[in-house]
């Protein structure tokens, strides 16, 4: 199934553009499931997927409904640990959701369509509204971030103690953690797999909307790092609320200026790699299908035409590669078996006596060094750069390195690792 993900800077019209997309795929022939968490003019309420027209559905996410779930159900599973410390059990009618709930409802959401009992229906795509795009970012990262939480919180090894317990318990005269919980944590992490494999997907890209203009231009060039850097494909620009370009009022004319002077722009940083879709200002909200109909336009760009459905062929399915790469100036002893399945360039033999250096690269468009920080903690590489943070964990050739320098050059950042001779493998 192909998966498009759609967001945009706050207030630039991405839902619209996401219904109008799934609308125009629908229209192409493909059976197309819309998740969205905003209503829209024409479209159900409803929380199971609905049919709007011939070949569309949709469902809208209700975050309130999910938090209140989550929260009875946990309290069902916590009740001997409730009833020992004298708890007073919460009903459903006085939960009010916390915030990050819906978050936590979307991706939900999304392991119900991609892997559970949604995904059953036999849909070819899947248009996914996401939050403003700052938010959406967090959010296609928090499936590895939460499992990454798990892992350290509740070891797999730490259930290998469960026979033990009983007699734990006897012996601190306080009941020790239960089984029910290693069991949760193991369902919550199966969920977050499936999530975070449909986002890493090769047949899952993202598709940014945003109204030309200087905020829109500066919030996109900042959001280029943030999506290198969590190696998120992005397909296609939809240029949103395009103004006539030729018009007799000094005031509309030099709004429509300013607009084309931004697409401009965007053709040289986004082209050739990435396809920009021009949608029209109706003058007007769209609302109902066949406003929705009318934003479908030719697509300008790499992508070829096809409107906003345009670029929507499958990929095949399988894991994305990873964003990075690894630069050795020659195949050291041992190194193909450990660097399984990653991308390794040769750069040329190596200057010098002693093992080679191995450089782990990983593109940061936009990037300033001034906001960069870079942490190596036990097997995982710790990287900041501006407001967007994420956890590496190395390959295990570079886990027997020390790191010897980085430098930021011409929007790579290059980490150059030096073998561990108390590490490396030798032959002979």
């Amino acid at each position: 199934m192909r998966t498009v993900l759609v967001t945009g800077p706050g207030g630039a019209g991405r839902t619209t553009v996401a219904a109008a997309t799934a609308l125009a795929a629908a229209r192409r022939g493909r059976r197309t499931l819309l998740l969205t968490a905003d209503g829209i003019p024409g479209f159900p309420e409803d929380t199971e997927p609905t049919e709007v027209t011939d070949g569309l559905w949709s469902a809208r996410i209700d975050s309130g409904e999910h938090f209140r779930g989550e929260l009875l159900a946990l309290q069902d599973q916590a009740s001997t640990v409730l009833d020992l410390l004298g708890g007073n059990r919460l009903d459903g009618e006085e939960l009010t959701e916390l915030p990050g709930s819906s978050q936590l409802a979307l991706l939900r959401t999304l392991r119900r369509a991609a892997r559970g009992d949604w995904s059953r229906a036999g849909h070819d795509l899947l248009v996914v509204d996401l939050p403003p795009l700052r938010e959406a970012l967090a959010l296609l990262a928090l499936p590895e971030q939460l499992r990454r939480y798990l892992r350290r919180l509740l070891p797999t090894e730490r259930q290998a103690a469960r026979a033990l317990r009983p007699m734990l318990a006897q012996l601190a005269g306080v009941p020790m953690p239960a089984q029910w919980l290693y069991e949760a944590a193991a369902r919550r992490d199966a969920e977050l797999a499936a999530v975070q494999a449909l986002i890493e997907d090769r047949d899952t890209t993202l598709r940014l909307v945003a109204e030309p203009g200087p905020a829109a231009e500066d919030a996109l060039r900042t959001a280029r790092t943030g999506l290198a850097l969590h190696g998120l494909r992005v397909d296609a620009l939809t240029v949103n609320r395009v103004l006539p370009r030729h018009s007799g009022d000094p005031w509309f004319a030099g709004l429509a200026a300013q607009q084309e002077k931004t697409v401009d722009h965007w053709y040289e940083e986004w082209a050739p790699g990435t396809a920009l879709c021009q949608v029209p200002h109706l003058g007007r909200d769209p609302r109902g299908l066949d406003d929705l109909a009318r934003l479908d336009t030719a697509a300008d760009g790499a992508a070829g035409g096809g409107g906003l459905a345009g670029g929507l062929d499958g990929r095949g399915p399988g894991r994305a590669d990873d964003p990075w790469w690894i630069e050795s100036p020659d195949t050291p002893d041992g190194l193909e078996g450990l660097l399984p399945g990653a991308r390794i360039v040769t750069t040329g033999p190596s200057a010098g006596d002693g093992d080679p250096v191995l450089v782990w690269c990983l593109p940061l468009p936009g990037a300033a060094k001034k906001d960069l920080q870079l942490v190596r903690r036990g097997d995982e590489l710790l990287l900041t750069v501006g407001p967007f943070h994420r956890i590496v964990p190395l390959e295990s050739a570079l886990r027997r390195c020390t790191v010897s320098g980085a430098a930021l050059t011409d929007g790579v950042l290059r980490v150059r690792f030096t073998p561990d001779p108390g590490l490396w493998p030798r032959t002979g």
